[in-house]
């Protein structure tokens, strides 16, 4: 996904945990944050969550990325702004990512 997305001229950065998640999106200020619903500790729908709420990065979009969208499907959307199951075509990525950046509203399944 890193390479696809730079490839298309996007800045990207990876971070590997949730941990100072709030302290990261601080220093990085970043226009869009995909995460991983699979995560140790914390789930990555939880931790959208988390940021959607914020009054300081709730206006961030989320996409949430999963192999498990059934699961994700039964459990709620956790307020993301997308939702991409795994595997993905990156077509899609960079489609998705480049809509949520220009302000556009995806309908989610």
């Amino acid at each position: 996904m890193q390479e696809a997305l730079v490839y298309e001229g996007f800045e990207v950065k990876i971070q590997e945990d949730t941990h100072n998640i709030f302290q990261v999106i601080n220093d990085y200020k970043p226009d869009l944050i995909m995460i991983d619903y699979i995560l140790d500790g914390i789930n990555g729908g939880e931790t959208c969550h988390e940021i959607k709420v914020n009054l300081a990065t709730g206006h961030i979009p989320v996409v949430i990325v999963s192999a498990y969208s059934k699961v994700i499907l039964s459990l709620g959307n956790y307020r993301s702004d997308a939702f991409l199951a795994k595997p993905f075509g990156l077509d899609e990525l960079v489609q998705v990512v480049n809509k949520l950046l220009t302000g556009e509203t995806l309908q989610l399944v």
